[in-house]
Protein backbone atom coordinates (compact mmCIF):
# COMPACT_ATOMS: atom_id res chain seq x y z
CA UNK A 1 0.00 0.00 0.00
CA UNK A 2 2.63 2.43 0.63
CA UNK A 3 4.95 1.49 -1.97
CA UNK A 4 1.73 2.30 -4.27
CA UNK A 5 1.06 5.74 -2.53
CA UNK A 6 4.93 6.12 -3.18
CA UNK A 7 4.76 5.28 -7.00
CA UNK A 8 1.78 7.43 -7.47
CA UNK A 9 2.54 10.42 -5.52
CA UNK A 10 4.42 12.55 -7.70
CA UNK A 11 1.71 12.35 -10.52
CA UNK A 12 -0.57 13.85 -8.15
CA UNK A 13 1.73 16.46 -6.89
CA UNK A 14 2.13 17.05 -10.45
CA UNK A 15 -1.75 17.34 -11.22
CA UNK A 16 -1.92 19.19 -8.06
CA UNK A 17 0.64 21.85 -9.31
CA UNK A 18 -0.68 21.68 -12.74
CA UNK A 19 -4.53 22.43 -11.57
CA UNK A 20 -3.22 25.07 -9.54
CA UNK A 21 -1.33 26.79 -11.96
CA UNK A 22 -3.87 26.61 -14.39
CA UNK A 23 -6.13 28.91 -11.62
CA UNK A 24 -3.92 31.21 -11.37
CA UNK A 25 -2.83 32.11 -14.59
CA UNK A 26 -6.42 32.46 -15.51
CA UNK A 27 -7.65 34.87 -12.48
CA UNK A 28 -4.26 36.84 -13.46
CA UNK A 29 -5.66 37.12 -17.23
CA UNK A 30 -8.63 38.35 -16.31
CA UNK A 31 -7.36 40.57 -13.44
CA UNK A 32 -5.18 41.51 -16.20
CA UNK A 33 -8.23 42.26 -19.24
CA UNK A 34 -10.03 44.09 -15.67
CA UNK A 35 -6.94 46.29 -15.37
CA UNK A 36 -7.05 46.93 -19.13
CA UNK A 37 -10.51 47.87 -19.53
CA UNK A 38 -10.57 50.32 -15.78
CA UNK A 39 -7.70 52.00 -17.38
CA UNK A 40 -9.12 52.42 -21.16
CA UNK A 41 -12.26 53.45 -18.77
CA UNK A 42 -10.78 56.40 -16.66
CA UNK A 43 -9.05 57.78 -19.76
CA UNK A 44 -12.01 58.00 -21.28
CA UNK A 45 -13.56 59.20 -18.53
CA UNK A 46 -11.06 61.93 -18.05
CA UNK A 47 -11.45 63.03 -21.44
CA UNK A 48 -14.74 63.72 -21.10
CA UNK A 49 -14.75 65.29 -18.19
CA UNK A 50 -12.04 67.91 -19.53
CA UNK A 51 -14.53 68.68 -22.71
CA UNK A 52 -17.47 68.49 -20.61
CA UNK A 53 -19.33 65.11 -21.66
CA UNK A 54 -21.27 63.50 -20.12
CA UNK A 55 -21.43 60.26 -22.85
CA UNK A 56 -21.03 56.86 -21.56
CA UNK A 57 -17.43 55.32 -21.05
CA UNK A 58 -15.51 53.74 -24.06
CA UNK A 59 -15.84 50.28 -22.76
CA UNK A 60 -17.42 48.96 -20.02
CA UNK A 61 -18.35 45.48 -17.87
CA UNK A 62 -21.11 44.12 -16.34
CA UNK A 63 -22.34 40.63 -15.01
CA UNK A 64 -25.25 39.87 -16.20
CA UNK A 65 -28.00 39.01 -13.36
CA UNK A 66 -31.35 37.54 -15.01
CA UNK A 67 -31.95 35.08 -17.74
CA UNK A 68 -33.82 36.86 -20.09
CA UNK A 69 -31.02 36.60 -22.71
CA UNK A 70 -30.80 32.69 -22.36
CA UNK A 71 -29.55 30.77 -23.37
CA UNK A 72 -26.84 33.23 -25.25
CA UNK A 73 -25.46 35.06 -22.54
CA UNK A 74 -26.32 33.38 -19.30
CA UNK A 75 -26.34 34.47 -15.38
CA UNK A 76 -23.17 34.92 -13.99
CA UNK A 77 -21.78 35.88 -17.77
CA UNK A 78 -19.37 38.85 -17.85
CA UNK A 79 -20.15 41.12 -21.12
CA UNK A 80 -17.91 43.45 -22.24
CA UNK A 81 -19.40 46.57 -24.07
CA UNK A 82 -17.95 49.18 -26.18
CA UNK A 83 -19.77 52.78 -27.21
CA UNK A 84 -21.10 53.40 -30.24
CA UNK A 85 -23.13 55.68 -32.36
CA UNK A 86 -26.58 55.02 -33.69
CA UNK A 87 -25.96 54.22 -36.58
CA UNK A 88 -23.28 51.47 -36.06
CA UNK A 89 -26.01 49.79 -33.77
CA UNK A 90 -28.09 47.51 -36.07
CA UNK A 91 -30.93 44.67 -35.83
CA UNK A 92 -29.59 41.65 -34.33
CA UNK A 93 -27.25 43.64 -31.93
CA UNK A 94 -27.12 43.46 -28.24
CA UNK A 95 -26.77 46.66 -26.17
CA UNK A 96 -26.69 47.67 -23.09
CA UNK A 97 -28.74 50.49 -21.76
CA UNK A 98 -30.34 52.47 -19.20
CA UNK A 99 -33.79 51.76 -18.32
CA UNK A 100 -36.43 54.65 -18.08
CA UNK A 101 -39.31 52.11 -17.47
CA UNK A 102 -40.93 53.38 -14.21
CA UNK A 103 -41.09 49.35 -13.17
CA UNK A 104 -37.59 49.31 -13.14
CA UNK A 105 -35.78 52.95 -13.52
CA UNK A 106 -32.42 53.62 -13.52
CA UNK A 107 -31.29 49.72 -14.43
CA UNK A 108 -29.13 48.67 -16.90
CA UNK A 109 -30.40 46.34 -19.05
CA UNK A 110 -28.68 43.75 -21.78
CA UNK A 111 -31.40 43.14 -24.73
CA UNK A 112 -31.04 42.88 -28.43
CA UNK A 113 -32.15 45.05 -31.28
CA UNK A 114 -34.80 44.04 -32.87
CA UNK A 115 -35.88 47.19 -34.76
CA UNK A 116 -34.27 50.09 -35.80
CA UNK A 117 -36.29 53.47 -36.48
CA UNK A 118 -34.29 57.30 -37.02
CA UNK A 119 -37.07 59.95 -36.10
CA UNK A 120 -35.83 63.70 -36.34
CA UNK A 121 -32.27 62.61 -36.24
CA UNK A 122 -31.92 60.47 -33.82
CA UNK A 123 -32.11 56.61 -33.37
CA UNK A 124 -34.78 54.53 -31.60
CA UNK A 125 -34.51 50.90 -30.57
CA UNK A 126 -37.12 48.13 -29.97
CA UNK A 127 -35.02 45.66 -27.72
CA UNK A 128 -36.10 41.87 -26.91
CA UNK A 129 -34.33 39.49 -24.32
CA UNK A 130 -33.78 36.43 -26.54
CA UNK A 131 -35.44 34.61 -23.00
CA UNK A 132 -38.73 36.91 -23.27
CA UNK A 133 -41.73 36.05 -25.03
CA UNK A 134 -42.85 39.64 -26.06
CA UNK A 135 -40.58 42.97 -26.58
CA UNK A 136 -39.34 45.63 -23.90
CA UNK A 137 -42.54 47.77 -23.54
CA UNK A 138 -40.45 51.06 -24.20
CA UNK A 139 -38.48 52.46 -27.46
CA UNK A 140 -34.90 52.93 -26.11
CA UNK A 141 -33.69 55.77 -27.74
CA UNK A 142 -30.14 56.27 -28.90
CA UNK A 143 -29.45 58.59 -25.47
CA UNK A 144 -30.06 55.39 -23.58
CA UNK A 145 -27.56 52.90 -24.98
CA UNK A 146 -24.26 52.94 -23.42
CA UNK A 147 -22.72 50.16 -25.59
CA UNK A 148 -22.64 47.31 -27.91
CA UNK A 149 -21.70 44.14 -26.73
CA UNK A 150 -18.27 42.88 -27.69
CA UNK A 151 -17.27 39.97 -25.67
CA UNK A 152 -19.01 38.03 -23.32
CA UNK A 153 -17.02 35.66 -20.48
CA UNK A 154 -18.70 32.93 -19.28
CA UNK A 155 -19.70 32.25 -15.43
CA UNK A 156 -16.63 34.84 -14.73
CA UNK A 157 -19.97 36.36 -12.05
CA UNK A 158 -18.66 33.05 -9.71
CA UNK A 159 -15.82 34.52 -9.42
CA UNK A 160 -16.96 38.18 -8.39
CA UNK A 161 -19.34 36.00 -5.98
CA UNK A 162 -16.95 33.90 -4.49
CA UNK A 163 -14.26 37.08 -4.04
CA UNK A 164 -16.56 39.21 -2.48
CA UNK A 165 -16.43 37.42 1.02
CA UNK A 166 -12.99 36.73 2.83
CA UNK A 167 -13.47 33.21 2.77
CA UNK A 168 -13.92 32.59 -1.00
CA UNK A 169 -10.68 34.92 -1.79
CA UNK A 170 -8.40 32.79 1.02
CA UNK A 171 -9.65 29.81 -0.61
CA UNK A 172 -9.49 30.80 -4.49
CA UNK A 173 -6.66 32.90 -4.14
CA UNK A 174 -4.31 32.34 -1.06
CA UNK A 175 -4.85 28.41 -0.81
CA UNK A 176 -3.69 27.32 -4.18
CA UNK A 177 -0.75 30.38 -3.94
CA UNK A 178 0.72 28.70 -1.17
CA UNK A 179 0.05 25.13 -2.01
CA UNK A 180 2.22 26.07 -5.14
CA UNK A 181 5.25 27.51 -3.17
CA UNK A 182 4.91 25.04 -0.53
CA UNK A 183 4.93 22.36 -3.50
CA UNK A 184 8.31 24.18 -4.83
CA UNK A 185 9.59 24.59 -1.27
CA UNK A 186 9.33 20.72 -1.53
CA UNK A 187 10.84 19.85 -4.41
CA UNK A 188 13.95 22.48 -3.44
CA UNK A 189 14.40 20.24 -0.44
CA UNK A 190 14.42 17.36 -2.57
CA UNK A 191 16.92 18.67 -4.76
CA UNK A 192 19.39 19.57 -2.11
CA UNK A 193 18.63 16.09 -0.21
CA UNK A 194 19.44 13.73 -3.70
CA UNK A 195 22.28 16.29 -4.10
CA UNK A 196 23.81 15.43 -0.42
CA UNK A 197 23.39 11.76 -1.37
CA UNK A 198 24.94 11.77 -4.72
CA UNK A 199 27.79 13.66 -2.69
CA UNK A 200 27.80 11.42 0.40
CA UNK A 201 28.13 8.18 -2.48
CA UNK A 202 30.85 9.59 -4.57
CA UNK A 203 32.53 9.78 -1.10
CA UNK A 204 32.12 6.60 -0.74
CA UNK A 205 33.38 5.22 -3.90
CA UNK A 206 36.64 7.85 -3.66
CA UNK A 207 37.74 6.48 -0.20
CA UNK A 208 38.43 2.30 -0.39
CA UNK A 209 40.32 3.30 -3.33
CA UNK A 210 42.15 5.51 -1.33
CA UNK A 211 42.65 3.27 1.07
CA UNK A 212 43.79 0.61 -1.65
CA UNK A 213 46.18 2.67 -3.27
CA UNK A 214 48.20 3.30 0.13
Amino acid sequence: MVQSVKKIWPDVKWLFNYMASILLYTILILLLAVGIIFIAYVIDAKKNASGGDNKPPLYNAYIIVSQSMTPVIKVNDAIITKRVSGNDINVGDVVTYLSENPQYPGIMITHRVIEKNQVNGEYYFVTKGDYNQISDPLTVKESQIYGKVVMRIPKIGFIQVILSNYIGWVALIVVPALAIVSYDIVKLFEKIKNHKRRETRKKRILLPDMVTNN
